[in-house]
């Protein structure tokens, strides 16, 4: 139903100030000065709503209040990420949060782009007076970085315009995304592995979760958080169960060797009141497992290995497994890439299994 309101102004002139009001939608208004364009207005208005194409609310909702609605809805609070993505929301929240939804534009979002990758990071630092402030660093956001920045505010648009019909359609997707490095592969070569294995090996926790991330290929998380409920030492295999790896998929261990020896051993004085094969100390109640960086460091620097993180433990099974003739997707299986993406990386470590796979056609089709 709609209604058309005729004003007369303080100038002598007219404007008609028009309502639609339809049942289960949110009323509409508008004014204009001519008749035919307030009926005109009404016409199509009313059809759009009924039609679902009409998203009005764009124009009474801020971009706030979005990403407010999107913070409470279950989607966000089931995400392992939600404190990662709190920060980068709070960073368009400040931005632009007190704008229309009709103002967020392609090229507005670009706007936001350009400032991530151009604005210099801070770190939180206290001064010498106590107090803790914000300092900026020589250092800019890189292009991987501004991405997840794009894909937070995709994330909420996108359910704005899904579940809540506030937006038409989500303008992130119409924004160029920055270029990403191709990504770093740093692994442990022939000379450096026996060094930093003997170092690790004083310190009986990191050694074995060493061990394990490099025969596993599992991340810090997975290796560090698992219970004794994962293992099954009949079969030398650990579990690793929806909910608790990255992709949220089921993922199957191995264990080998020396890591499969001192589980086993672990076993027999594990704790009947702790299930957890890495407990943080008493003291420490917090955390869910102990903490090993002090350790690693350490272990580092005796063995003298530069440039080395925790992950890249997994990028070094990755590279022997490549280096050893197994195939990419075999690889992507056991490391619990969704995507070939993430194994290409790795392809150059391989160049004498292509030769392999060349001959093995010429052989089979009879031409060697």
């Amino acid at each position: 139903m709609a209604t058309i309101e005729k004003r007369k102004l303080d100038d002598g002139t007219t404007s008609y100030r028009v309502k639609v009001r339809l049942k289960g939608h949110a009323p509409e208004s508008a004014t204009f000065s001519r008749l035919t364009d307030a009926r005109e207005w009404v016409q199509k208005t009313e059809s759009d709503i009924k039609a679902g194409r009409h998203f009005g609310a764009s124009k009474r909702h801020t971009l706030s209040e979005l990403i407010d609605s999107y913070e409470k809805s279950a989607q966000h609070k089931e995400l392992k990420s939600a404190a990662e993505m709190r920060t980068r929301l709070d960073w368009w929240r400040k931005q632009y949060g007190e704008k229309l939804l009709q103002e967020i534009t392609p090229a507005l979002v670009a706007q936001g782009r350009d400032a991530l990758t151009n604005e210099n990071l801070t770190v939180r630092r206290r001064g010498d007076d106590g107090v803790v402030s914000r300092v900026p660093l020589e250092k800019k956001r890189s292009g991987a970085t501004a991405n997840r920045f794009l894909a937070a505010l995709s994330s909420v648009c996108g359910y704005g315009v899904k579940e809540l019909g506030w937006l038409e359609r989500n303008p992130v997707e119409r924004v160029s995304k920055p270029k990403e490095n191709k990504g770093r592969v740093r692994f442990l070569d022939d000379a450096e592995l026996p060094r930093f294995l003997a170092a690790c090996r004083k310190h009986p926790d990191l050694y074995l979760a060493v061990l394990l991330s490099l025969t596993t290929g599992g991340r810090q998380s997975e290796v560090m958080g698992l219970r004794w409920g994962q293992i099954d030492l009949k079969t030398g295999r650990a579990t690793l169960y929806a909910g608790t790896t990255k992709n949220d998929d089921m993922r199957v261990l191995p264990l080998v060797g020396e890591a499969f020896t001192l589980l086993q051993e672990r076993a027999k004085v594990r704790s009947l009141t702790d299930d957890r094969i890495f407990p943080a100390t008493s003291k420490a109640k917090k955390i869910a497992f102990i903490t090993l960086r002090n350790p690693f460091i350490a272990a580092m620097k005796e063995a003298d290995i530069k440039d080395f993180h925790w992950h890249d433990l997994r990028h070094t099974c990755a590279s022997y497994l490549m280096m050893n003739g197994v195939s990419s997707l075999e690889i992507s299986k056991v490391l619990g890439h969704r995507t070939m993406a993430m194994v290409s990386r790795y392809a150059h470590l391989a160049p004498a299994r292509v030769s392999d796979i060349g001959n093995a056609l010429a052989q089979k089709m009879g031409v060697m």
